[in-house]
């Protein structure tokens, strides 16, 4: 009797091995298909269908002559950075008047255009945002954000105040210079 219990358990044994076998090369064979479907993946990716040639500029940012910057200090926290309330309008306008690329103006009525920067404060990220109207419709033409590191120190603070302010006037000239291409 044992012997038979010993060729039982042995011949029960020997199937669960088989059984262990052919499952774990079936499982091998499912992984190799599985990747060697994937193979073809990152050759599609590098094939992706080129960029849409970029969309025109209004053509009210490409004749703008006249400027007007408007004060709403929306967003501005007089806390975070020095310089009050005004600082955001200040330190805009003294950017461009310094590029020379518009006219500014005192009115809107007189402008082609209005430019209005805001403060936008959320936790995960500060922005300043610059947006072109057009004065006669007051529709949004264009919007650019530049994120602002709010860190520790007034001084660093005030730094990176100034530093976000020279990006926003970068973006408008790349935006000008893109414009200008553009109409040629």
């Amino acid at each position: 009797m044992r012997c038979f219990r010993v060729e039982l358990a042995d011949l029960v044994f020997n199937r669960l091995v088989k059984g262990v076998k052919i499952m774990l090369k079936a499982r091998i064979a499912n992984t190799v298909v599985g990747l060697a479907m994937l193979l073809p993946v990152p050759s599609a990716l590098l094939a992706q269908t080129p960029l849409a040639p970029a969309a025109p500029v209004p053509s009210q940012i490409i004749a703008a002559k006249k400027v007007f910057i408007s004060n709403t200090g929306v967003g501005l926290n007089s806390y975070v950075w020095s310089g009050g309330q005004d600082r955001l309008y200040n330190e805009l306008y003294a950017a461009m008047k310094s590029w020379g690329r518009y006219e500014l103006v005192t009115a809107p009525g007189d402008a082609d255009l209005v430019l209005d920067a805001n403060v936008v404060a959320n936790p995960a990220v500060w922005q300043f945002k610059l947006e072109i109207l057009d004065p006669k419709t007051r529709i949004v033409l264009w919007t650019m954000y530049e994120p602002v590191k709010i860190t520790g120190l007034q001084k660093t603070r005030d730094a990176n105040f100034d530093a976000t302010i020279d990006k926003l006037v970068g973006d408008l000239k790349a935006l000008s210079s893109q414009a200008g291409a553009n109409a040629k």
